[in-house]
């Protein structure tokens, strides 16, 4: 087992994540803007806690200097924020800065971290509703149009990177039940994060650049 980062890794999807890999054997560093106040986190064995708002450069170059030259096998952005729900300039340019150019920023950052490690992946938790295929409502146009924006720029690194041996993918994580999917969604945090970290440890070089959901299902663009 390696070393694996994950964003917004005190609660949701990412608390579950940095769980589910230490208890699996691997190095966690979870993030979290404000470490003093993730409990679940600090608690968990394996895991190391290190303050970080991607949308923040300081803030990046910050925790950079902390990180070091430590090898990183899987890199995973998880942190995100779901937008507005109408029309708001400020709220859809803060969506697209803390959805789209925060995980690219970091990912940059990053590169050479991955590059040296074992499995040298990196994963950007995106959405199915980023697929402009499978678009067929009027809903979310916000939070979509982010994912999709997102998808794009994982796309475009995939490529840049690939003869560097780095393999960059976009996982859906399913309609999941924590703040943001509500107690009605159809998963819990254990089942998405159980499926995405099979298709993540899967998944090959040859596949750099695919788009997929928990259950391993690629998704249309």
């Amino acid at each position: 087992m390696g070393t694996v980062l994950i964003t917004g890794a005190n609660r949701g999807i990412g608390l579950e994540m940095a769980k589910q890999y230490a208890d699996n054997g691997w190095d966690v560093i979870g993030t979290a803007r404000e470490p003093e106040k993730a409990t679940e986190l600090n608690a968990i064995n394996n895991a190391k806690t290190m303050q970080l708002d991607a949308a923040d450069d300081d803030s990046v170059a910050s925790f950079m200097n902390q990180l070091g030259d430590q090898p990183v096998d899987l890199y995973i952005n998880n942190a995100g924020i779901f937008g507005p729900q109408e029309f708001d300039r400020d709220g859809w340019l803060e969506l697209f800065n803390v959805n789209v150019v925060a995980p690219v920023k970091l990912a940059n950052a990053l590169k050479d971290n991955v590059a040296k490690s074992n499995d040298k992946k990196m994963v950007v938790i995106s959405s199915q509703v980023g697929s402009i295929t499978e678009n067929d409502s009027g809903e979310m146009m916000y939070y979509r149009s982010s994912k999709a924006a997102v998808n794009q720029a994982w796309k475009s690194l995939s490529n840049q990177w690939k003869d560097e041996g780095l393999t960059l993918t976009m996982m859906h994580p399913g309609w999941v039940q924590t703040d943001m999917g509500g107690a009605h969604a159809d998963l819990t945090p254990q089942e998405s994060v159980s499926g995405m970290r099979q298709v993540i440890d899967q998944t090959s070089h040859m596949q750099t650049g695919s788009f997929h959901d928990y259950s391993g299902r690629e998704i249309p663009w």
